[in-house]
């Protein structure tokens, strides 16, 4: 049997090649005096100039392979280098404690990766890589030590690997690298972004056994179901070329639905959307016919720098999304952070529940300077596309009132001053409170569209905190409790004319999506690499049928009686 190990399925696919192992020790520069600081400032910026100009190679491979979009992140890693923070305090430990510099940067891009390291917010925590693969890069010119060029690889393989940069990512040799594993990682990081991107199969997070993988060895990687096999006996060998071979010509046949409307069998019809958090995400959403942007993160403008983003930044990003879509509609969802997703730069107060804390709107409204600056941003881009505003975080109508009331400000002072806006902009709000949900007949009024947020509105409403391990057990999408919030928010938005999205993960829950369907949901908002499928199931259910269906599982008495209930129809439709 092959020794088997279990990780995280970052981008789907099946590959079988030989490992090839990338060294897992970490340079660590030892502490040494210098006795002319001044000359090594000057040797320490020199490094600096000599990373710059490797990253804007790299750029340049990333954008000849995956597009200008995707190649952007390279935009981050400059930036880092000339971030002032850094290397300001690189230098003042140079010149204070007379020490080289390769100590110096590395002791502070420690405190700077230890910090991000520490955020609960998992995108944030993944900003930590960008400053590891930038400080790494500067550290190894200092060294005179060129990095590993993974574009030069001549025989197929599996990269394996503690982790893999950003950098490592964009020149993978995709002639011959059929995949890769790495130790540690999510969903989330940028090089399982990339594979994704990249249309490559990857496991993350696969844990401390990936060390004991030798080059050579025979690997398969199944990051369909996150399992990694290595020396396969001759019968797993074949189970798995079959399986490949299978998954190959089930990723041929969804490529069909790509270019489709989502309509149900019966002829109802409902938007797919995607959700976004970066703008190199916006052409997989494309890719994959996404028929909108259902919901645009915008943490991540405020990430990875030290201090805020300007309007005229803001702006900029936000018109490329709203042209790139061509008049399809682009949610754009107002600043998401605070409490749990600390940005360093804006010394928020420590909280003891963060979730339940000062966040998302309610810092926005705190913090008026930082609101208004990319309401400001937001409408300037509006008449570039088909823009919708989104406030999260809403627990009273009180704040939906205020948030509107200062959009509105804002959009008569612009227009005073000369600048174009768009006649009409759609302001909706988040529901992913269960006070919001049940009064959703209020909100109605108020509000242009509803988006429900699942995955805090399930944490919210059976009280577990969904990253505290001990309680996931009561992270039940499918409980009655949620299907009846869901449905009643539904209503609510139907009495008065409005339409309803979900963005959090039921949206593409091959489970959910029926009953999502059966109960009105006007727009499903999921990653891109979820549309196809969903919008395959989707052209296979029956409205009619789903609508009385959904009825029936509101009555069942839990989680597991509704899943059962939801596979059991699908089941039989499908043997009919």
């Amino acid at each position: 049997m092959a020794k088997q190990l279990q990780g995280i399925a970052a981008s789907p696919g099946l590959a079988i090649a030989r490992a090839v192992v990338l060294d897992a020790e970490a340079y660590v520069p030892v502490r040494g005096s210098v006795e002319q600081p001044e000359r090594e400032v000057a040797r320490f910026r020199d490094a600096i100039r000599q990373a710059q100009a490797e990253i804007e190679r790299i750029r340049a491979v990333a954008e000849e392979k995956l597009g200008a979009e995707k190649a952007a992140i390279f935009e981050g890693h400059l930036l880092i280098l000339e971030d002032p923070d850094l290397i300001e305090t690189v230098e003042e430990r140079i010149r204070e404690e007379a020490v080289n510099a390769e100590y110096a940067l590395y002791e502070a891009s420690q405190t700077f990766i230890e910090a991000l390291s520490q955020l609960e917010d998992e995108s944030l925590r993944e900003r930590a890589a960008d400053v590891r693969d930038v400080s790494g890069r500067v550290i190894n010119a200092l060294r005179g030590v060129q990095g590993g060029d993974l574009s030069q690889l001549a025989e197929e393989c599996v990269i394996v690997a503690p982790d893999l940069t950003p950098s490592d990512t964009a020149q993978l040799n995709l002639d011959v690298v059929r995949g890769f594993v790495t130790e540690i990682g999510s969903r989330t990081s940028h090089s399982a972004i990339m594979a994704r991107s990249l249309d490559i199969p990857a496991i993350v997070g696969a844990g401390a056994g990936v060390r004991d993988i030798a080059s050579g060895s025979v690997v398969v990687l199944d990051a369909v179901e996150g399992v990694l096999l290595v020396d396969p006996s001759p019968e797993e060998l074949a189970l798995y070329q079959d399986k490949k071979a299978q998954y190959d010509r089930r990723k041929a046949e969804l490529r069909q639905w790509a270019g489709r409307a989502s309509v149900s069998a019966d002829g109802h019809r409902v938007e797919i959307a995607a959700n976004i958090g970066k703008l190199e995400d916006v052409q997989k959403a494309l890719d994959n016919g996404a028929e909108a942007i259902g919901l645009f993160r915008t943490e991540f403008l405020y990430m990875g720098r030290s201090d805020l983003p300007t309007e005229e930044e803001q702006f900029q990003s936000y018109k490329y999304v709203l042209e790139k879509m061509a008049g399809k509609p682009v949610v754009i969802r107002t600043l998401d952070i605070g409490g749990d997703k600390e940005l360093p730069y804006m010394d928020l107060p420590k909280e003891s529940n963060p979730f339940l804390g000062q966040r998302a709107l309610r810092l926005c409204l705190e913090r008026p300077d930082v609101f208004r600056t990319q309401l400001r941003a937001l409408l300037r881009a509006s008449r570039y596309g088909n823009l919708k505003i989104m406030f999260p975080m809403i627990a009273v109508l009180e704040e939906l009132q205020e948030a509107k009331k200062i959009l509105a400000e804002e959009k008569r002072q612009l227009i005073a001053s000369g600048v174009e806006v768009a006649d009409s902009i759609e302001v909706g709000m988040m529901i992913e409170i269960p006070s919001a949900a049940v009064s959703a007949d209020l909100f109605a009024k108020e509000a242009d569209f509803f988006s429900i947020g699942t995955n805090d509105l399930i944490q919210y409403t059976m009280a577990a905190d969904r990253m505290n391990e001990t309680v996931s057990y009561l992270y039940q999408p499918y409980h009655p409790s949620i299907l009846r919030l869901i449905r009643h928010v539904i209503d609510a938005a139907r009495a008065e004319g409005k339409w309803v999205g979900v963005c959090g993960e039921m949206a593409g829950d091959l489970t959910a999506i029926p009953l999502l369907l059966g109960l009105g949901l006007h727009e499903f908002s999921m990653s891109a690499g979820s549309i196809l499928p969903a919008r395959e199931l989707i052209g296979s259910l029956s409205f009619g049928d789903w609508q009385s269906l959904s009825k029936q599982a509101l009555s069942l008495r839990g989680h597991r009686e509704v899943q059962s209930f939801v596979q059991e129809q699908l089941q039989r439709r499908v043997s009919v």
